[in-house]
Formats: structure tokens, sequence, C-alpha cells
């Protein structure tokens, strides 16, 4: 035994580099659409209309928060917002900012009008619940989950406040689209280069209770909000990039029964470690709630991190984006 321990610590390093040989699944997407119009409301950002393939469809309905998956070419798939009108079933409305070698948003930015794609959803992971009243605080593009949230609680005539953020004023897409102030609507657009940087007790003073936060935006703008936001307050939030491991220890993923073991190092995500071997393994949200990066598990004990939406149960699998083990577990994965 101690002969062929010597050995397998010998032979691991290099089967560690080989590919699985079993193909990853094709992406799912039950949802045919074309590409009916692309716009561009900012300078790195693309607006997509989405219709039916088939005439005469009706599209799922959706509530503010909901997103769908977006089969994109390759197999990519990425979820985002629907920042349309939820009253409107004839179309889909998402919005894309480019990413520096952003694989997924620059396919997404290479649609022309008459492209076909595959959608899944919608879903939701960032509920819109009644409350009396709202804060909404959208940073960038982070906006296209906020937007129809702010149109549902205007047309509610409910109170709320919505605080605008961004680099700049061209850099801010749907300016033209934001209900003006009025009697119940404290409207604020706060560009960086016009008002600096966005001071989360700025945004938090004169809270209320009975009231909801909502923010969409880059991860220390949430996290911010988070740590200040009042005791007892409901918060909602949803990042557009992955959040940082938590009380992280080092662990180990087989591909396969006899594949290639893997070493997750403390700081970073099994799916990262993966990636590296298998760079088109499937993923979308990294957050741990859309189901794409989930892969069976056929032996260890989990550190199940992840939290499943609607029409992603999490059954025997482990979502590679978030979920952990102990230190020195292994655990063998159906890749």
């Amino acid at each position: 035994m101690l002969t062929l321990e010597r050995l397998a610590s010998r032979i691991e390093p290099v089967t560690s580099r080989w590919r699985p040989g079993r193909p990853p699944p094709p992406p799912a997407g039950d949802l045919p659409v074309r590409v009916a119009r692309v716009e561009r409301p900012a300078p790195d950002v693309v607006a997509l209309t989405l219709v039916p393939v088939r005439p005469g469809t009706t599209l799922p309905r959706w509530q503010p928060g909901h997103h769908v998956d977006v089969v994109l070419g390759d197999g990519v798939v990425r979820q985002y917002s629907l920042c349309g009108d939820p009253e409107d079933r004839s179309s889909y409305r998402i919005a894309v900012r480019r990413i520096e070698d952003g694989r997924g948003s620059g396919l997404a930015h290479a649609l022309t009008e008459g492209d076909a794609l595959a959608l899944s959803g919608p879903r939701n992971a960032f509920p819109f619940t009644r409350a009396q009243r709202y804060l909404f605080v959208a940073g960038g593009i982070g906006i296209t989950p906020i937007l129809p949230m702010v149109r549902a609680a205007h047309a509610a005539d409910r109170p709320f406040r919505f605080v605008y953020t961004g680099r700049s004023r061209e850099s801010m897409p749907f300016l033209d689209q934001i209900p003006a102030p009025s009697g119940n609507a404290d409207v604020a657009v706060r560009p960086d280069d016009e008002h600096g940087g966005p001071d989360a007790d700025a945004l938090l003073a004169g809270i209320t209770p009975g009231t909801a936060v909502y923010v969409c935006g880059p991860a220390p703008l949430i996290d911010a909000l988070r740590c200040r936001v009042p005791p007892g307050t409901p918060f909602f939030s949803e990042r557009f990039s992955p959040p940082p491991v938590v009380d992280g220890r080092r662990f180990e993923v087989r591909l396969g029964r006899s594949g290639p073991v893997l070493t997750v190092s403390e700081d970073e995500s099994a799916l990262d470690t993966v990636l590296r071997a298998r760079p088109e393994t499937a993923y979308s949200c990294r957050q741990g709630f859309c189901g794409t990066c989930r892969v069976g598990l056929l032996s260890g004990t989990p550190d199940d991190r992840d939290r499943p939406t609607g029409g992603s149960p999490r059954g025997a699998g482990f979502a590679l984006c978030v979920s952990r083990a102990e230190e020195g577990e292994r655990l063998v994965l159906d890749l």
C-alpha cells in the first residue's frame, strides 16, 4: 500500500494536467428567441430586445428581479436580468456591459438583429417584495434589475428613494427611462465624476422602519450598505461578480472516478480550479443559485453553500462556484 501511495503521489501531478474524457452535457435552453432590436444606451452597454422565434408565442410571465439564462455561441451560458416591461409578454429586454476579456459579454455584444438564441427561465433570486417604502440603489449596469422595481413602486404610488450611481452620466444606461421625482418618488442621479464615490452612510441617511433596501452594483457598494443598514431592515442585493471566498479551506476534487485530482486553494472556488483544466465547463451566475455549474457528486462530503432558486433543485449535485469541502477532503465529481 505504501508503494502504491508513493506511486500515486508521483502520477497525480501529471494526470492533473490531462483533460477528462467525458465531455460536459450541452447547455439547456428550452425557449427559442431571436434578436429583434439592438441598442447602445451607453458606450460599453448593449440592450437586446428578444422575441419568440415562433410567431404568436407568448413569453412566460416575469416580475421585477427575474433573470433569464441565455445560451450564447459556443454553448456559453450567462445570466442577465430582465429590464423591460413585465406586462409586455411579446418580448424580453436585457442589457449587457462589455467586460474586458469577458467571453459571455463579448458574444452578447457581437449579436445582430435576427440572430437566434435559446433561453432558460425566467427565474428569480432577487425577489421584489411588498413593503411600506423602498430605498433603491443601483451602481452602473446594476440598473437592469432595479429599473423594473422602481417602475413598479412608482406605478403603485409607493414611497421610494432611488439613487443611481456610476462613473459618469455617459457610462450610465437608461437615464432617460428613470421616473421623474414626484411627491412619493425621491430620485437622484449621482455620477462619481460630479459627486464623488457613493457614501453608504449618506445613502442610508433618514431610513425609517418599514423600508426595504434593494441594491445592485459593484461588490464594495453592496458590502458597505449591508454593513451599515439598520438592524431588522429588509435588505436585498444582487451582484455581478463572484462573492469572495469566506472561511475557505484547501480541499481536492477528482474529475471522474479515475480522472485527474485538482487542489482547490483556500482563496479560490472549485469552479476556478476546474476551469483551468476544463475551460469549456458551463457556468453562469457564480453565486450559487442558477444551477448551471452544478455537477454530480460521486463521493465525498461537501459543504453546500448554494441557494437554488425555482427550477434548479440541489439534489445530490455540487455547485462548483460556491460550495466547498472540509480541509483535506477529496470530492469525486461526475465530470
